[in-house]
């Protein structure tokens, strides 16, 4: 994966922020991505593009357990989230959902907004293509990647039936 950063260091970004409440009777990721972080930062739809990565910092996806913060920003074709740690539900929902969520202690003290990343997620590092630095993180657990690249739970399942 290879794609810009989008930094947002802050502790405890919830799911509220992610994709406000007042957007949950929608269920299209397309829609959904039209209003992806406006709670948090109202131009991040108009910065996006496709393949970039949110960079966060503790416990991010906080609140409220709801798979639409995963589909909002899948839907804005963010390709991940890096933080120091995700609250566990969202966590469990990205892979659920065939999305990655990364942990990687003090990435938003290391990556500036606009920085050009790259995972992978096999080897477990992050390469900083503007700064040409690299860092790791623990490398997903196989059956994650596996969930993952079969685009989600349900269809690794099925897959597997």
């Amino acid at each position: 994966m290879r794609g810009r950063a989008h930094v947002y260091p802050r502790a405890h970004i919830n799911t509220d922020e992610i994709i406000p409440a007042r957007y949950l009777n929608v269920h299209s990721e397309a829609e959904l991505a039209k209003h992806a972080m406006e709670d948090i930062d109202a131009e991040f739809v108009k910065r996006v593009q496709p393949g970039d990565i949110i960079i966060a910092g503790d416990d991010f996806g906080c609140g409220s357990s709801r798979e639409h913060a995963v589909w909002a920003l899948r839907g804005a074709k963010v390709s991940a989230v890096i933080a120091n740690n995700f609250a566990r539900i969202y966590f469990r929902n990205s892979i659920n959902n065939g999305f990655p969520a990364i942990e990687c202690q003090d990435i938003a003290q290391k990556v500036q907004t606009g920085d050009e990343l790259e995972i992978d997620l096999k080897a477990g590092s992050i390469t900083n293509v503007t700064r040409k630095e690299t860092y790791t993180f623990v490398p997903m657990a196989d059956f994650a990647v596996e969930i993952m690249q079969a685009g989600g739970l349900l269809e690794y399942v099925k897959a597997k039936a």
